[in-house]
């Protein structure tokens, strides 16, 4: 079966090379994804209606971050509920990280998944991470949702409305 041979294995095309928003960028443009480029040179845009970014971090701009925000609202009293929720998460799953953050009166929810590319990406592994990045938030959005469905809801109206 060659689990550990370099014939049977799953080889990315390419050698890998620094990690750029253009090759971000050039993801994104091969899915015919929407996305723009904000003041910070980050790429963002929905996926199902979350906002999503795609940054670079670290000191020398080698960690890849895909961070999306539930586009749902909840009130700040739901702050122990959801910190338990999305702890519960954590411990059935790897990514997406979740974390809550107070916005006034609402709670902003995140999923996060971030990965040191520093030794570089070939255009296959980028495009594997963004792909789970994105796959696996959503799948925490779709796990907020089943718990929150009134908040669901009311997401789901006023997109209708617009």
């Amino acid at each position: 079966m060659g689990y550990f041979t370099k014939d049977g294995g799953r080889a990315a095309a390419g050698a890998p090379t620094p990690l750029t928003q253009q090759a971000i960028a050039a993801v994104l443009d091969g899915w015919d994804a929407h996305y723009a480029v904000d003041d910070d040179g980050d790429l963002g845009g929905y996926w199902d209606g979350h906002l999503f970014f795609f940054m670079l971090g670290g000191a020398e701009g080698t960690v890849l971050t895909i961070r999306g925000r539930w586009a749902r609202t909840v009130g700040v009293d739901q702050l122990a509920p959801m910190m338990s929720l999305l702890n519960g998460w954590h411990d059935d799953k790897i990514w997406p990280k979740g974390y809550v953050r107070p916005e006034g009166e609402e709670l902003g929810v995140y999923g996060e998944v971030s990965t040191p590319l520093g030794a570089g990406v070939t255009d296959d592994q980028l495009k594997d991470l963004v792909s789970c990045g994105l796959a696996t938030t959503l799948q925490l959005f779709e796990h907020l949702d089943e718990h929150y469905p009134e908040a669901a809801a009311a997401a789901a109206a006023d997109s209708d409305d617009a």
